[in-house]
């Protein structure tokens, strides 16, 4: 598309869109409606997201957008899309290699905070159309995922450091651009979303980040989550659509249908959905020779996780040839081996009804509540508070009978040092009567070990 084409392409949109981009500074203004059909209780059944950051930074192996101006210089930081040429890009091997990892949905960068846009949009030049490579990868993505049956995800940055009317600029927006207009801006972002949903949707959640600066509002994000809502009514979207992370004055109540904690596990929660989105290794975009977690620690965030009735969304960065790491690939499939096995105890399930402690987690589904065990004692068995609801059956996952003493003052659990299995050893225990019903039951360190 030419320059001319975009700019009235733009402007068009623009128009469209300024008068839904004016935002009263109303401190009462409600929160958008819930997303429709249950979409939410679908995406928390899911479990388990892989999540891909990538763009031309990864020439660099410098984290993207937060690396320009401080590791790259701005000037050689936003010209690297005219050398990204990503042939090995393949966009159904990512999605086996996500299905492979256990991964029930996926959730792509189209656009981080350095501005550069992974689709073809008729809003700016600044975009995968116009690199040697040239080809759309949200649109390959998109097809891949259909093609598979992986529902799809874009994340989406809401501040832009390149965009000469977002009022910050790079370094960390720690300078400010003199002659940015906000309102412009904003009808530039809502034009671009509008893209991604219409031309790329449906899609499983939109998936913002960059709200904690000061141009964007309360307002400003009550507005964008009521438009994305008419745009699809079923679709998610996270809580930094929203000043909900950084509420400073304003106390709420904010958009958003979940809450994002980054880079750490979500405390037990089951009245708010919420997703734990985590790298793999220590830096969101690829760098060479970056520390990756171990199969054991994958699995232990998976517990942890879903032991809190959260999602986790797994983050993995793309090389600059368009290949997904192959060490990250295999630790991807060792996770995906052991979901495998034990994921009757992840996927659909509910968090509880014991909190997550030192000794393991639990998850509930149906009659059924699922013991992952971490840490044994060093004698005798198990020790857990009691349940309500009368245990029919233990057996662990890998088919060894339980031995379960319940009585009012708790449970013992007993099982051969030779039948426990590592990281964690999984035991179903059904119950009769539905397990989710169970009020949550703290389960501190030292109830792990029989007085």
């Amino acid at each position: 598309m030419t320059h001319s084409l975009r700019t009235i392409a733009f402007l068009l949109l623009a128009a469209l869109v300024s008068t839904r981009a004016r935002t009263n500074e109303d401190e009462h203004t409600p929160p958008c409606p819930p997303p429709a059909d249950d979409a939410i209780g679908r995406w928390r059944a899911l479990r388990i997201g892989l999540f891909i950051h990538w763009g031309p930074v990864s020439l660099r192996g410098t984290e993207i957008g937060w690396s320009r101006g401080r590791e790259v210089p701005i000037d050689e930081y936003d010209q690297l899309y005219l050398r990204f040429n990503p042939v090995r890009f393949d966009a159904d091997q990512w999605v086996q290699i996500a299905r492979a990892a256990g991964a029930r949905y996926l959730v792509f960068t189209a656009k981080h905070h350095d501005g550069f846009c992974m689709w073809d949009s008729a809003l700016t030049e600044y975009d995968i159309a116009s690199t040697p490579f040239g080809r759309d990868v949200v649109a390959e993505l998109r097809d891949a995922c259909r093609r598979q049956e992986m529902p799809l995800g874009l994340y989406y940055s809401i501040l832009d450091w390149h965009h000469p009317d977002y009022p910050t600029d790079s370094p960390g927006g720690r300078r400010r651009k003199p002659n940015a207009r906000m309102d412009r801006y904003v009808a530039y972002l809502q034009g671009q979303v509008r893209e991604l949903i219409v031309n790329y949707g449906p899609l499983l959640t939109m998936w913002f980040d960059g709200e904690w600066e000061e141009p964007w509002t309360h307002a400003h994000g009550v507005a964008l989550c009521r438009y994305v809502r008419r745009l699809q009514p079923d679709i998610l979207i996270n809580n930094r659509v929203d000043k909900a992370r950084r509420p400073g004055s304003y106390r709420g109540p904010f958009a958003g249908d979940y809450d994002t904690p980054e880079q750490r596990v979500g405390t037990f929660r089951r009245d708010r959905p919420w997703e734990s989105c985590i790298t793999l290794g220590r830096q969101w975009a690829w760098r060479p020779n970056d520390e990756l977690k171990s199969f054991s620690d994958c699995v232990r965030l998976v517990l942890y996780t879903v032991g809190g009735d959260g999602n986790l969304l797994l983050n993995v960065g793309p090389m600059p040839d368009g290949r997904i790491e192959p060490r990250q690939v295999e630790r991807l499939h060792e996770l995906g081996r052991w979901l495998a096995q034990y994921g009757e105890g992840i996927y659909g399930t509910r968090g509880g009804p014991y909190r997550p402690a030192p000794w393991g987690v639990s998850t509930c589904k149906g009659q059924a509540v699922y013991l992952f065990v971490l840490r044994w004692p060093d004698r005798g068995p198990l020790h857990l508070p009691p349940l309500p609801l009368r245990i029919v059956q233990a057996r662990t996952l890998t088919g060894h009978r339980v031995k379960v003493e319940q009585t009012t003052a708790g449970l013992n659990v007993w099982l051969a040092p030779e039948h426990r299995d590592e990281p964690a050893t999984a035991i179903k225990l059904l119950l009769d009567g539905d397990a989710y019903a169970i009020p949550p039951i703290d389960a501190p360190p030292h109830t792990s070990v029989h007085p």
